[in-house]
């Protein structure tokens, strides 16, 4: 039973379902030779007025090649014009230049329940690029050693992997010299667009910002004692991971226009949802950090108000900057750059 008061619903040819495979001995096949013989019989007998449900797809073979047949294979159920739905935790699909016009991004929302973050069962517009998997293996029994050891690994290499790819290093001078201008476009490599050089120069000016807050609000001596902000960048089309629910976050978004906005919130996924409702906005990109608590967070909120304009940026919201006095003092930045 489906609770709605009316629906519509096509009269379908035929539902074709694949889930996962497994190795067949006696036939000498492998999970994934299994899963291509099914494939190939779902694409064979798939029309335009068929509904295919097809999970994790290509998920037995070496992740590269697995998927851009997985890619291929959406393109040409696209083209076919069926209604169906694949999923998928391969989330390189989301980065290939997929020819397609009927196709559509969804992502299962999660919340935070009784200090745990859940999944909903819900659908919402967007990627998201994280899943529960930590916190699945935790909830199931797997040793808290094991979980852990995995977060590390997970974060030495996955975490902060666009901006360290896209832009050159720079010292901390240069990381608070916008209006220097060409300085950090002319050390960009490969083939950065636009909008990736504006994100990584916010990125590095706020990190210089904050870094330096945190030295003052935990009595360091150096900026070189603060542990480095571990940035959430979220595209177009994402959502955030889960692992921003419930927490306190500092977010900067790039908007269409080039202008920046600055917000905090214990609720990163409404908030994007509420900025890309408006005219306008559904191109914006974000890049966000966690922080210990609201009183944090909205004290570099502030600060990043006040200190970015400074800097040569745009803002939309500067006039949010002004209801307190944090950031206001200009020898955040010049201590920074001594």
């Amino acid at each position: 039973m489906v609770p709605a008061e009316s629906a519509s619903i096509p009269h379908f040819d035929a539902i074709v379902l694949h889930m996962k495979s497994y190795d067949s001995p006696v036939d000498g096949k492998s999970s994934f030779q299994i899963e291509m013989s099914e494939i190939r019989s779902l694409l064979s007998a798939t029309t335009s007025r068929s509904l295919v449900l097809i999970d994790e797809i290509c998920r037995g073979t070496e992740t590269a090649k697995g998927t851009c047949i997985a890619g291929s294979i959406v393109e040409t159920l696209d083209a076919v014009g069926c209604l169906g739905i694949v999923s998928t935790h391969l989330h390189g699909i989301f980065e290939l230049p997929l020819q397609t016009r009927n196709t559509v991004y969804k992502s299962m929302s999660a919340e935070y329940i009784d200090g745990q973050t859940m999944p909903t069962w819900k659908l919402v517009d967007g990627i998201c690029k994280q899943s529960l998997a930590f916190e699945t293996a935790q909830r199931e029994g797997v040793p808290d050693t094991v979980v852990k050891r995995a977060e590390e690994l997970y974060h030495s290499v996955y975490v902060n992997d666009m901006p360290l790819k896209v832009i050159a290093p720079l010292d901390l001078k240069d990381d608070l010299n916008v209006n220097g201008g060409n300085e950090v476009a002319s050390r960009t490599i490969g083939m950065a667009s636009q909008k990736d050089i504006l994100k990584g120069k916010v990125q590095r000016v706020v990190s210089a910002i904050c870094k330096k807050k945190f030295m003052e609000l935990n009595k360091l001596g150096d900026t070189s004692e603060v542990t480095d902000l571990k940035f959430i960048s979220i595209g177009v089309r994402e959502q955030p991971p889960p692992s921003t629910i419930g927490v306190s976050s500092v977010y900067v978004m790039l908007r269409p226009d080039k202008r920046l906005y600055v917000g905090e919130t214990d609720d990163l996924q409404g908030r994007i949802q509420a900025h890309r409702a408006k005219d306008g906005m559904q191109s914006a990109i974000f890049i966000s950090f966690l922080v210990q608590g609201k009183s944090i967070a909205c004290q570099l909120e502030t600060l990043l108000i006040n200190q970015l304009p400074k800097q040569g940026f745009h803002l939309a919201n500067i006039a949010d900057g002004k209801h307190r006095n944090f950031g206001t003092n200009d020898t955040i930045l010049k201590a920074a750059t001594v």
